[in-house]
C-alpha cells in the first residue's frame, strides 16, 4: 500500500520574496538510487535551483541533494542536472513562458506524493527592488492590523 502524504521535504521560501509566482505546475523528477533516500531524509536544498529546457526536454539545475551517508561508490553528484518528467504540451507551455524576458521557472517545493518524488515548479516573474520593499511594507501593515484587532478583542 502506497503512502499518500504530501509533506514538503524541501521548500524554496526565498522564491516568493524574489519572484512573483504567476502559476504552478507539478512535475516528476528522474532520480538515482541514493538520491531518493537522501531526499526522504530531508537533505535537499532548492535555494539556487532553476529549470530550463535543453534539446526539447526540461531539466532542473543547481538543486543540491546531499550524498547519502550510508551509500557506497554508487553515491551521486550533489549538484548534477536532473531531468523533469513532463508531457510534451506542458514542456511547450513552459518554454513559451521562459522565453519572455524577466520570466523564470523556479522549483518551489520537493515532496513525495503516492510514493513518488514530485517537484512543484513556479512560473515566476522577477521582482524589482521597489516591489520587494512594497511587499514588505504591506506585510508589516497587515501584521500590525492583525495585532490591533487581537488586542481589541481582549
Amino acid at each position: 500500500m502506497k503512502k499518500n502524504h504530501t509533506k514538503p521535504l524541501a521548500q524554496n521560501r526565498k522564491a516568493r520574496h524574489d519572484y512573483t509566482i504567476e502559476d504552478t505546475i507539478e512535475a516528476g523528477i528522474a532520480l538515482k538510487g541514493t538520491e531518493i533516500k537522501s531526499i526522504r531524509r530531508g537533505s535537499a536544498n532548492l535555494v539556487d535551483a532553476y529549470a530550463k529546457t535543453y534539446r526539447g526536454e526540461m531539466y532542473v539545475y543547481n538543486m543540491h541533494i546531499a550524498p547519502y551517508e550510508e551509500g557506497n561508490r554508487y553515491n551521486h553528484d550533489p549538484l548534477r542536472t536532473r531531468k523533469l518528467l513532463l508531457h510534451r504540451k506542458e514542456i511547450n507551455k513552459l518554454m513559451g513562458h521562459i522565453q519572455e524576458t524577466g520570466n523564470a521557472l523556479i522549483p518551489l517545493k520537493l515532496y513525495i506524493k503516492n510514493g513518488v518524488c514530485k517537484v512543484l515548479l513556479g512560473m515566476a516573474k522577477g521582482k524589482k527592488k521597489y516591489d520587494k520593499r512594497e511587499d514588505m511594507k504591506r506585510k508589516q501593515m497587515k501584521l500590525e492590523a492583525d495585532r490591533a484587532m487581537k488586542d481589541r478583542m481582549r
